[in-house]
């Protein structure tokens, strides 16, 4: 007799177990402290800019827009595989029980969300609207949960609808309404918020409506979208250890490899242009760089003090050099390369010379950026340092790596 309870309890355990295996990777060594330091220099930032906050600063928007996006951002975690749109669909009658389940896990999962969220707004709530009780605040919290799960089971009904623009119509109508209801509790505009609420509940009525005329699951849609998030939690993960369940993804990007694929015809270079095109067209290295560049430039620019500008360049520096060390293992399942006439010293001296060309990409446009705030000491001390810090961190560290 099939028990759709133990089996979401089979499926749960074998998840749970593959990726804690991960995250004991991803939390572990360099990173961690890397976290670590960047939370507690980014907490005394925050503590110091909360004593000297300006009188229009919009909190109530802040802080409504991070509750709105985070009650919309409601994903269901179905655990389903693709061997399932063969096995399972003949018993979806006997499946109530494993979505219950799997709707009580996505929400319980995203409750991480909630309480980060609310942890880091609560001083600037306290700060901002001093005259109100904390019982004020509380109450927040606690709408933004019902919020959440009443999100959570509107975008499970909406994943019985096929048509994509219809589903994101639906999200974009949902998400301004769970800002404006909030931005209208913070500000005490209960009318309004009311108003914003009854608004909102309309068009969950509206997707149990749709959700209710539609007879049957999309098992491929369902499974689509949580293969996808499992693909995401790889690519993450393979930054840290090798995951044999990672599908490369390649994009073509033509006038990207037109511009790095410039290398001379020579034995030499052969990893030289494997190396650049795997950068620019496999998995999502280059996204990662970019993403790097800009949050560092980013805070490198909002933090006042110099000292902190210059420790945050070099950080963003380290992280970006230490994610771009598994390009040397992307190809380690092609055995093609084995031969290629080429000595395993040339390949590591490739891998060595793009990281290094890499880092100093980002030591000048940090340096740049420091020029066109008219810091010139941080400047010149980043360039330096950040020229210092990258031979060091790829000549010795990633080096002895690779060997």
């Amino acid at each position: 007799m099939f028990n759709s309870h133990h089996f979401f309890k089979e499926r749960f355990s074998a998840h749970l177990k593959e990726t804690s295996r991960y995250l004991r990777y991803i939390f572990n060594g360099h990173i961690a402290i890397a976290m670590l330091f960047f939370i507690s220099a980014l907490a005394v930032y925050y503590q110091k800019w909360l004593q000297e906050i300006p009188d229009d600063f919009p909190a109530a928007w802040v802080i409504s827009i991070v509750f709105g996006l985070i009650a919309s951002y409601s994903p269901v975690r179905t655990l389903l595989k693709e061997p399932d749109l063969v096995f399972l669909i003949p018993a979806e009658q006997k499946m109530k029980a494993y979505f219950r389940n799997a709707i009580a896990y996505s929400f319980t999962i995203q409750l991480y969300l909630v309480f980060l969220a609310a942890a880091a707004l609560g001083p600037l709530y306290t700060t901002v609207f001093a005259n109100r009780a904390g019982v004020v605040y509380l109450i927040t919290i606690v709408l933004l949960l019902v919020f959440k799960f009443a999100n959570l089971i509107a975008n499970w009904w909406m994943l019985k609808v096929r048509e994509r623009d219809s589903r994101l119509i639906d999200t974009v109508v949902r998400t301004v309404l769970n800002i404006a209801v909030f931005y209208f509790f913070i500000s005490g505009s209960m009318l309004l918020a009311g108003i914003t609420t009854l608004l909102f509940a309309i068009v969950f009525l509206y997707d149990y409506q749709i959700a209710s005329k539609r007879s049957g699951l999309l098992w491929d849609l369902l499974v689509e979208k949580d293969q996808s998030r499992m693909q995401a939690f790889y690519r993450l993960a393979n930054m840290f250890a090798d995951v044999p369940h990672l599908k490369s993804q390649v994009k073509k990007r033509h006038w990207l490899v037109r511009i790095v694929s410039q290398v001379p015809f020579t034995r030499t270079a052969t990893y030289d242009y494997l190396y650049r095109i795997t950068l620019i067209r496999s998995g999502d290295y280059l996204g990662i760089y970019m993403r790097l560049v800009v949050i560092g430039g980013v805070l490198i620019y909002v933090i006042p003090p110099l000292w902190l500008k210059i420790i945050f360049a070099l950080l963003f520096l380290y992280l970006s050099s230490f994610q771009m060390m598994t390009l040397y293992q992307h190809h380690r399942t092609i055995l093609w390369l084995d031969l290629y006439p080429v000595s395993l010293q040339i390949r590591q001296q490739s891998l060595l010379k793009l990281l290094l060309q890499l880092s100093i990409v980002q030591v000048i446009l940090f340096t740049a950026l420091f020029i066109v705030m008219g810091i010139y000491i941080g400047a010149m001390i980043t360039f330096a340092g950040g020229i210092i810090f990258s031979w060091l961190f790829v000549d010795g560290y990633v080096k002895r790596k690779l060997t």
